[in-house]
């Protein structure tokens, strides 16, 4: 894709951007203040090749070097609220289907072990909670997603979320509620810790369920896997892509920012209770909502 074909609804003028985002954001490398610019259109069509070629997009050194140990200090001290999740969740988060072969992937339980810190949890002045809210930061994912306009979760809870991975465990292969995320690598481990994903495994109304087996039963000839540093941005299309996240030696802490195409997005009340081990009215209420694509968790 070429830099002229990336046409951001931003306009063409340059965009004041806050004092905040400023002193965050290496603004040379990814222009986010300059809209309709050569560099930031540049910066645009390389995620939307990404995104294209395999449903992932790595925006590296997206974080200020200067600024990586106040983003990993924030994270550590905000790890221990997390909720540790220790359980057995098939690849769907949902419950068992004893109709189904025992070999069927709604069958397949994983062991989980890691936990989230919630967005209620997570204070109004955090980094990631500004960065998360500003406009300018939505209006470039928006762009780099080609959507009109992006949208913050309306769960309470699952909105805005950080990663707790302790040393030896390990989140199993799954799917996503939304049909993106946007993760900050806030703690890179001493090794180990790989994202590992299988691009486009199922589309909607098609759950490839034959293709999911295969992955689960040590299949990986279609698996890709990607490093994280610290301070780097992940662009990712985890609807429909399965993923997890190898056991690594050393904490891994990662900051999972949750946007949508509608404004009234919510997760699964089974997904929301197992993983953050709590649940609102909210989730209650919408827990009838059908799914527009028809696949499942």
């Amino acid at each position: 894709m070429s830099p002229s074909s990336v046409r951001p609804e931003s306009g063409t003028a340059a965009t004041p951007v806050d004092d905040a985002l400023a002193d965050l954001i290496d603004l040379e490398r990814y222009p986010l203040d300059q809209p309709g610019s050569d560099a930031y259109r540049e910066a645009v069509a390389r995620v939307r090749s990404q995104l294209h070629d395999d449903g992932c997009a790595l925006l590296a050194r997206f974080i200020r070097e200067d600024r990586l140990a106040a983003l990993r200090e924030e994270s550590e001290a905000l790890s221990p609220q997390a909720f540790f999740s220790d359980n057995s969740v098939n690849p769907y988060v949902t419950p068992d289907d004893p109709d189904l072969p025992e070999d069927h992937p709604v069958r397949c339980f994983q062991h989980y072990t890691n936990g989230f810190v919630a967005k209620d949890l997570i204070p109004d002045q955090a980094i990631v909670k500004r960065l998360y809210r500003n406009a300018t930061f939505q209006r470039f994912i928006a762009d780099c997603l080609e959507e009109p306009v992006i949208h913050e979760f309306a769960d309470p809870i699952a909105g805005l979320v950080i990663n707790v991975m302790p040393e030896d465990t390990e989140l199993p292969w799954h799917f996503d509620t939304n049909e993106f995320i946007v993760s900050l690598m806030t703690r890179r481990p001493e090794s180990g810790g790989e994202f590992q994903y299988c691009p486009d495994i199922r589309r909607p109304g098609d759950e490839n369920f034959a293709g999911v087996q295969r992955v689960l039963e040590g299949d990986h000839d279609e698996v890709r896997s990607l490093t994280l540093n610290t301070g780097d941005l992940q662009l990712f299309k985890g609807r429909y892509s399965m993923h997890r996240v190898a056991a690594a030696k050393g904490q891994r802490l990662c900051t999972l920012l949750g946007y949508a195409k509608a404004p009234d997005m919510m997760g699964s009340l089974e997904h929301t209770r197992k993983i953050y081990g709590r649940v609102t009215q909210q989730h209650i209420d919408a827990d009838n909502q059908r799914r527009h694509d028809r696949l499942m968790g």
